[in-house]
């Protein structure tokens, strides 16, 4: 059989024979909202769990929290006609005193011209800032249960009115983004960030799970100290269309958008393959090493004991994050790194090095990409080509088992 298979902005073409056990494992096919914007005008005038616009207080100024470009939030159709919205609903309200605030959490600050390809052209005289979790102003808003210091971008604290733009997909020890989440991590200082993410070896924290999930929980009441009054949260489709849009409070709205991504992208696991193939959906779900990882969360789970891992990953912009080049770059096999994370007070960038080596220490793990060898190997990771690779693998047994995952960073399996 022929396999076409998304990587970065085109496509990767395998050949299985016809003596492998193929299972395809692509998302439900639905179809997308035929007017998104006429939904999202109908979600405004009655939002769920919270006043409209137009019925809250005029405030003094205005936060937009939207993703960066790591992210298909259809910012540019969504962004205009909520500035059109809040203009009419507060006209004495001054156009600076809406801030944009593109927040990646710990990625890089986007440059001019990231901000250029993220956002719509015309905005209408409002501020925009762009998110740096080490280095931007930062306002303490108080502490969760768990011990998380809310620590949020000052131009997004201090604003009378709180949004968040995001959407809600399957993640890997969060259960499900969205809710609160582009604030309480994509406009965070790294030290919360930190401590949220020191959950995640938890037995609840797993990607599609939002019940009892620490770290879920702790995103959700930092979002209430952080007081994040309105969330616009989509469901993509695996074309990056609208499949679903909500607007409304962001505790409200998760458990509604989880359930229509688990029934998009969640599969019943029933059984274990030889080989798993994992695109991670193409860009920008592989944009970057640090974000294709996310791939090998649902691929490690139907690889059976001694499975072996394909991963399609084009990383167009690298590897993505310097701390966890410099933390995986110190060693020489995953044995070793994984003995000393669990040894060290939990680090960022660290993390997603451990994530790495939990999958590549149990199964044999190649890439396919564009990252030189070298970028690669320095990673602790076996660059090759994908054809090549899985020609080798069925040599060995040609009646292999094979799982294709077409779009693996937002799949998951459970049991």
């Amino acid at each position: 059989m022929n396999q076409t298979l998304k990587y970065g902005s085109g496509s990767l073409h395998l050949e299985i024979p016809d003596t492998c056990d193929v299972s395809v494992f692509t998302p439900q096919q639905v179809d997308p909202l035929d007017n998104p914007l006429a939904v999202f005008m109908n979600a405004l005038d009655a939002p769920e769990g919270c006043p409209a616009l137009e019925n809250m207080p005029t405030p003094e100024s205005v936060a937009i929290a939207v993703p960066d470009e790591t992210r298909p939030f259809p910012i540019k159709l969504l962004l205009p006609p909520l500035l059109e919205r809040i203009f009419t609903s507060y006209p004495s309200l001054p156009h600076h005193m809406v801030r944009i605030v593109v927040g990646g959490g710990l990625h890089e600050p986007p440059d001019q011209a990231q901000l250029a390809r993220i956002l719509p052209e015309d905005l209408r005289g409002c501020t925009v800032v762009s998110h740096d979790a080490q280095n931007s102003p930062m306002r303490h808003m108080g502490t969760t249960s768990r011990g998380t210091p809310v620590e949020i971008n000052a131009a997004y604290a201090d604003a009378d009115l709180k949004i968040v733009m995001g959407m809600v997909d399957a993640h890997q020890f969060v259960g499900f983004t969205g809710g609160a989440k582009g604030v309480v991590i994509g406009c965070a200082s790294a030290g919360m960030i930190t401590k949220n993410h020191s959950q995640l070896q938890h037995s609840r924290a797993f990607a599609g799970n939002i019940e009892n999930n620490p770290v879920r929980d702790d995103l959700n009441e930092a979002g209430i100290l952080a007081g994040v009054r309105m969330a616009v949260n989509v469901v993509m489709t695996p074309d990056k269309k609208i499949a679903a849009l909500y607007v409304g409070d962001p505790c409200a709205l998760l458990n509604t958008l989880a359930e229509k991504t688990r029934k998009l992208y969640g599969f019943k696991l029933t059984r274990t393959w030889d080989i798993v193939v994992a695109s991670c959906g193409g860009a920008p779900k592989d944009i970057c090493l640090y974000q294709a990882q996310k791939a090998l969360d649902s691929a490690r789970r139907c690889a059976g004991e001694h499975g072996r891992i394909l991963l399609l990953a084009e990383c167009a912009q690298g590897i993505g994050d310097e701390r966890y080049e410099n933390y995986v770059s110190r060693f020489t096999d995953h044995k070793s790194l994984l003995q000393d994370f669990m040894q060290q007070e939990f680090k960022m960038g660290a993390h997603k090095a451990f994530l790495f080596s939990r999958v590549a220490a149990q199964h044999e793990l190649v890439l396919h990409t564009e990252l030189s060898e070298a970028d690669a190997g320095r990673c602790l990771l076996r660059k090759a080509d994908a054809q090549t690779t899985l020609d080798a693998w069925l040599a060995i047994n040609p009646r292999s088992s094979v799982a294709i995952l077409t779009h693996a960073n937002s799949m998951f399996f459970y049991s």
